[in-house]
């Protein structure tokens, strides 16, 4: 039996026509990435922690742009 992929959208993909989707999938130890346009095509993965941890950075200004 194969285990199915539950993707889902990010709530922050393109307005109107919503031609900039991003699709994340929770693998247990990993999350994947990719762009819902091209659904077969590749996807990124990362380690769960990494991903969490990428997620927060982008959370918090950088330096700079204060």
């Amino acid at each position: 039996m194969t285990a199915v992929t539950l993707w889902k959208k990010s709530s922050f993909s393109g307005g109107g026509e919503g031609n900039d989707c991003v699709e994340v999938a929770d693998l247990r130890s990993h999350i994947a990435v990719r762009d819902s346009k091209t659904p077969a095509g590749a996807n990124l993965t990362f380690p769960a922690g990494a991903f969490t941890a990428f997620l927060e950075a982008l959370k918090t200004p950088h330096p700079a742009a204060r």
